[in-house]
């Protein structure tokens, strides 16, 4: 349970209004960063290519607060075969504690399949796994702020390197991302315009629907109101609500399943009430996950965002299933 509470809290507060350029300018970057890409291997997979890359992203006075190593991103960039111009697709991972694929590495045999269909895809590290990175654990602390502000950045700056490539067709741009990542693209879907579609996986998407939740009033409880509500006012631009309703005019696609101990369907319809159209949802008999017919469902929806032809159905099923690990203990 707490890692869902820590996902929750990234966004937490709601209380405070701010016009929609004072939200946007609290995630603002220096575009002027240099991307300083630099290759660190590759390897090829029935004619695709896979570079192990970083990249540079500018960090700002949340350094203190998010690792040595939140300036430098680590990441998997998988390039078809051919020429393009290329739809492109961003990955985000989830965060799940015990996970062997907490890492870029969740996705990346999804990403080689939509490679044979001419797809690129730049697969990134969240900021929680970087080298040297220290969780902050108390309850309500700023580091769990400064690390999604700072994720957003990357995957921002992570566009900047697709859109920087003469192969990547700029019109067609999709993010996916799972959990913690999820809930990244629930921020970027309100904050940067530059993405025609996105697939948002079994993530937290509105701390005011969530606040109402039986758990977070438990939660309250547990932490002290006092203390709770005043984070909350401090944070109020922190609600993936308020940018979740801007989206438009990029289509969303959710994910959820019902096998979750909070981000379950029932919650899923909630947030399904305050994406702005055209929106999607459908609820999986699955884990935190998700299962088979996710990938499917996912592959078959970018396909048809991204104006490319859908991969094998056998290449499509041989993509492993991700394994669930069980949910820490509170």
């Amino acid at each position: 349970m707490k890692s869902v509470l820590f996902f929750i809290l990234l966004a937490a507060g709601a209380l405070a209004q701010e016009s929609y350029d004072a939200l946007l300018q609290r995630w603002d970057y220096d575009r002027r960063t240099p991307l300083d890409i630099k290759e660190a291997g590759l390897q090829k997979r029935n004619g695709v290519a896979v570079y192990d890359i970083t990249f540079a992203s500018p960090v700002g006075d949340r350094g203190r607060y998010v690792g040595p190593n939140a300036g430098l991103v680590t990441a998997f960039l998988v390039i078809p075969p051919g020429q393009g111009p290329f739809p492109a697709v961003i990955y985000g991972h989830w965060c799940m504690p015990g996970s062997e694929k907490k890492n870029r590495t969740e996705f990346l045999d999804e990403a080689v399949v939509l490679a044979h269909s001419g797809v690129i895809s730049l697969l990134p590290d969240h900021v929680i796994v970087h080298p040297g990175f220290v969780q902050d654990k108390r309850p309500l602390n700023d580091q769990q702020v400064a690390v999604e502000v700072q994720q957003d950045i990357n995957l921002r700056r992570a566009a900047d390197l697709l859109l920087a490539r003469g192969d990547v067709d700029r019109r067609r741009l999709a993010y996916v991302g799972h959990s913690c990542d999820a809930a990244a693209g629930g921020f970027l879907s309100g904050i940067d315009k530059r993405f025609k579609a996105f697939v948002i996986m079994a993530g937290d998407l509105s701390f005011e629907i969530d606040k109402r939740t039986k758990t977070m009033q438990e939660y309250r409880q547990k932490v002290g109101p006092e203390k709770f509500d005043a984070f909350a006012v401090r944070y109020s631009w922190m609600d993936a609500g308020k940018y979740v309703a801007l989206a438009a005019p990029a289509s969303m696609f959710l994910q959820y399943a019902n096998k979750e101990p909070f981000l379950n369907g029932d919650i899923a319809k909630q947030y399904l009430q305050i994406v702005s159209e055209p929106r999607r949802l459908k609820v999986y008999q699955a884990a935190h996950a998700l299962n088979a017919e996710a990938t499917r469902d996912r592959i078959a929806f970018l396909a048809k965002e991204l104006s490319f032809a859908p991969p094998d159905t056998k290449a499509i099923n041989a993509i492993p299933v991700l394994f669930q690990p069980p949910w820490p203990k509170s």
